[in-house]
Formats: C-alpha cells, sequence, structure tokens
C-alpha cells in the first residue's frame, strides 16, 4: 500500500514555521533554516530544510532520533523530503 504524507508548502517553511506530522507509528519533525536577501524576501538558493525522524508514541522532547536530513528550500528538495519520510513508515 502506498503512503502519502502530507508536506506543505514551500511558503510555510519560507515563513519560519516548524512542521510535526506522524503516519502510523513514524513521527518526524521539520525545521526550515531561512536566509534572508532583505528584510521581506527570502534566499531561497541559501535556506533549507532539516527534518528528523523517530517511530513511538512519545513527544520529539522524549525520543531518540533515528535518522535525519538536510534537503534543498526548493520544490525538488520538499519532493525529495517526502519520498525520504515516506521511505521511513
Amino acid at each position: 500500500m502506498a503512503v502519502d504524507i502530507f508536506i506543505p508548502t514551500l511558503h510555510t517553511f519560507a515563513m519560519n514555521n516548524i512542521f510535526t506530522g506522524s503516519c502510523g507509528a513514524l513521527r518526524f519533525r521539520i525545521v526550515p533554516k531561512v536566509e534572508m536577501l532583505t528584510a521581506k524576501e527570502v534566499d531561497m538558493e541559501n535556506s533549507s530544510i532539516y527534518a528528523q525522524f523517530w517511530h513511538g508514541v512519545f513527544c520529539y522532547e522524549k525520543s531518540r532520533m533515528e535518522g535525519e536530513a538536510t534537503f534543498p528550500m526548493s520544490e525538488e528538495g520538499r519532493l525529495a523530503l517526502k519520498q525520504w519520510l515516506e521511505a521511513q513508515v
């Protein structure tokens, strides 16, 4: 059965929003690392998206991370992050 994990749009990450989610026993946390060109313009080329995952019932603070990866802040990076997480289920 194919897994389809929801990952927010790039705009969500460009606004420096952290995203957490789950799929079955898989839990994950995604944190953007945003670089700014100006006070209002994000430098997408130098920004990235950092993700960690674990399995279990406990929250992030009470769990041991099983994997981590950093992806470019681009649509390709967002899709690679989605595929990477879906492979962990």
